[in-house]
């Protein structure tokens, strides 16, 4: 026993913690301290990395917060959806077209529990829903599916209340024309996805903001309204003018347009069959053409206006020389007759106040094929007219004019081009010889005239307000007359062509005149076609429908044309002797 204690004692000496041999208590309790104080800065490093982290964050989310709008973002986001497109005005601030909220219907089909429920809810609020595609859809494994675009207020309450799962709503805007159909073809159309697709909706896509939306891109900021050139009043005259005449006529159709002759703005411009753009289900029916510009016709004895112009602007013809009309003309296998003959010799003026179709074919042989044409072409009637509106037609002509081209094409038979651009050629004679292009946006004289072409002498227009302003005194245009304003016109009344010939019983019927004839500010041109006779008439020319249609729109409108009438000695222009 006393040898094990001597043993452990001196082992004991051995264990001396200084010298480093051996290790005692002490020496494990402070590595452990040290190890500890390691793994504490080691946490509070950690927490001060996380804190200048989230440190980062916080202000970089305080900074977006503070930055202003972006001017362009995407579609997507609900805010910028709901005013997408302009309004489009008249040109006095009267609404055409505007943006208004809707919501539309959309479903995910991996959250509906039961489709067939689903649909049958649904047509209790939508009955003309088209269950088995809207079923399709919901029982599809796909994330979304529209159902239906554009709902009303009402609608989007009634579905609500269903209750369905799976089932939303997303807003958007849907385009919204407080007129309705009064100016449908010059305003046009947008696709359900408020693109513009026709008229001037397309035209304003055309600016630019097409382009965004192509990207799917939007402007934040509201966008400045686009003035038009229209007058609305003078737009609602024009067509309601035009919707009786057809009725009155039992017509197929009529158009027409009003024409600021020294700027070449359209005030007013319609055409008939039209469509409401608010609902535009026939907009695409072949009847629904936008005649006036989209639509090429036989002018008729409008182009007479043209062809006497052309003699009396070449020198070959003066307002006192007569013109050979004692007989018909023979060519080319026809014959060239006068609806009422005069079977004798006829001043100028009088084979304009007649009608001549002989005459006219005179005159046109004086200037030979190459003149007429150029002629036709220098006021725009040959090639495709330049506007804003989209919708323009490309006039049609011989391809190789030979001398019955000539002499048809002088009475308003061989060539087809828009009555828009016949209104404007028309606009040339009267204004002292200047063409225009016509603009449906708003331009002033001064801008007009850094754009105008001359293209005829201004004594060539003197003399066609003259017999313009005859032929409504003592023509075919009588029925034209507005007590108080100077009218000047032409008759034209054109056989349609069916089954590849001219026939007598259909016509195409146009009256293209200008006021106050004195001294003119607008020409106004109107079309009807296929007019029945008016009970108790046996015939339908364009002196007995077109004519009584411009007088119409004239009374009406002149007022919101701002042009005073006058009565007495004081509304006479001259002297009806030359």
């Amino acid at each position: 026993m006393r040898s094990l204690r001597t043993f452990f004692s001196r082992r004991a000496a051995h264990a001396n913690p200084v010298s480093g041999r051996g290790h005692s208590v002490f020496e494990f309790e402070g590595v452990r301290k040290a190890q500890g104080a390691q793994a504490k800065n080691r946490i509070i490093i950690a927490i001060a990395c996380f804190g200048v982290i989230y440190a980062v964050i916080g202000g970089r989310l305080v900074q977006y917060g503070m930055r202003s709008p972006e001017t362009v973002s995407s579609i997507n986001r609900t805010n910028e959806l709901l005013a997408s497109r302009p309004d489009l005005l008249d040109r006095n601030g009267e609404v055409l077209a505007t943006d208004i909220r809707t919501v539309s219907l959309f479903a995910e089909p991996n959250k509906i529990v039961d489709p067939d429920e689903a649909v049958e809810l649904l047509a209790t609020v939508l009955p003309d829903l088209d269950q088995r595609g809207i079923y399709r859809k919901l029982s599809s494994n796909s994330r979304f599916q529209w159902l239906r675009r554009q709902l009303t207020p009402k609608q989007q309450s009634q579905i609500l209340s269903l209750g369905i799962p799976g089932i939303g709503f997303r807003p958007e805007t849907r385009r919204f024309y407080p007129g309705g159909p009064t100016a449908s073809h010059v305003i046009g159309l947008t696709n359900i996805d408020n693109k513009g697709i026709s008229g001037m909706e397309k035209y304003v896509d055309g600016q630019g903001l097409g382009a965004l939306a192509d990207a799917g891109m939007t402007v934040d900021e509201d966008l400045k309204p686009v003035r038009l050139s229209l007058d609305l009043r003078v737009q609602h005259v024009l067509r309601d003018e035009l919707a009786a005449a057809m009725e009155r006529y039992q017509a197929i159709a009529a158009g027409g347009v009003v024409l600021n002759i020294h700027t070449g703005e359209v005030i007013g411009m319609a055409s008939l069959p039209d469509y409401d753009p608010n609902n535009p289900v026939d907009a695409q029916k072949k009847d629904r053409l936008n005649r006036m510009s989209a639509g090429t016709f036989e002018m008729g004895s409008t182009f007479k206006v043209f062809t006497t112009a052309m003699g009396l602007d070449s020198g070959k013809v003066k307002l006192t020389d007569e013109i050979d009309a004692r007989g018909s003309i023979r060519i080319g296998g026809f014959t060239i007759r006068d609806f009422h003959g005069k079977n004798r010799m006829l001043t100028v003026p009088e084979v304009f106040i007649y009608s001549s179709n002989i005459g006219s074919a005179r005159i046109a042989d004086m200037i030979g094929i190459e003149g007429h044409q150029e002629f036709l072409t220098r006021l725009g009637l040959l090639s495709r007219m330049q506007t804003e509106l989209p919708e323009v037609a490309t006039p049609t002509q011989p391809s190789a004019w030979k001398k019955i081209n000539s002499v048809t094409i002088s009475f308003g038979h061989g060539v087809a081009t828009t009555p828009l651009q016949t209104a404007v050629a028309a606009a040339a004679l009267m204004n002292g010889g200047k063409l225009i292009e016509p603009t449906f946006l708003p331009r002033t004289r001064e801008e007009a005239d850094k754009v105008a072409v001359q293209v005829v002498n201004p004594k060539t227009s003197a003399d066609m307000r003259y017999l313009m302003a005859l032929n409504v005194a003592k023509g075919s245009g009588r029925r034209a007359e507005v007590e108080g304003f100077r009218v000047g016109g032409k008759t034209g009344t054109a056989e349609k062509v069916i089954n590849g010939r001219y026939n007598s019983d259909v016509r195409f019927n146009a009256f293209l005149s200008a006021f106050p004839i004195d001294n003119p500010d607008y020409v106004v041109l109107v079309i009807i076609d296929e007019p029945k006779p008016e009970e108790g008439k046996r015939s339908a020319t364009a002196g007995l429908n077109a004519a009584p249609m411009v007088s119409g729109i004239i009374r009406r409108s002149a007022a919101f044309l701002d042009v005073e009438p006058k009565f007495g000695d004081g509304g006479q222009m001259l002297s009806l002797s030359y």
